[in-house]
């Protein structure tokens, strides 16, 4: 029922841009923590940045190569979250996933402990 769908992913050259978007249906979206996570090898995984509030009023990036450069933004009126990504580099390079955060810890597990992942989708970024 619970159901998040990745999109917008793709190849890019370094230096280049990319937006991400996230759909979500099936849960209460407004009081929900959203999170943006990578995965650039089999058994690594990082989160990047979390959401929340109605508005998305409440932030936060984990990750210091990530700030200053990604964006996380959230529109409950569309049930969506989104995920801009500037002056990317090659070693972002990974699969990207939305989820339901679902609770603690700040890390990969808790999404699947308590809450719900994506799909997600590839990004490349090539020199």
């Amino acid at each position: 029922v619970v159901q998040l769908v990745e999109s917008g992913g793709g190849s890019v050259q370094a230096g280049g841009s990319l937006r991400l978007s996230c759909e979500i249906s099936g849960f209460t979206f407004d009081d929900s923590q959203m999170g943006w996570y990578r995965q650039a090898r089999a058994n690594e995984c990082k989160l990047l940045a979390t959401i929340e509030g109605e508005k998305g009023e409440k932030v936060k990036y984990w990750i210091g190569p990530v700030e200053g450069r990604f964006t996380i933004s959230r529109d409950s009126a569309k049930k969506m979250v989104y995920l801009q990504m500037n002056n990317l580099k090659p070693e972002d390079t990974a699969v990207y996933y939305c989820a339901l955060k679902g609770g603690w810890p700040e890390d990969c597990t808790a999404p699947t402990k308590h809450g719900t992942w994506g799909r997600g989708t590839q990004v490349t970024v090539t020199s």
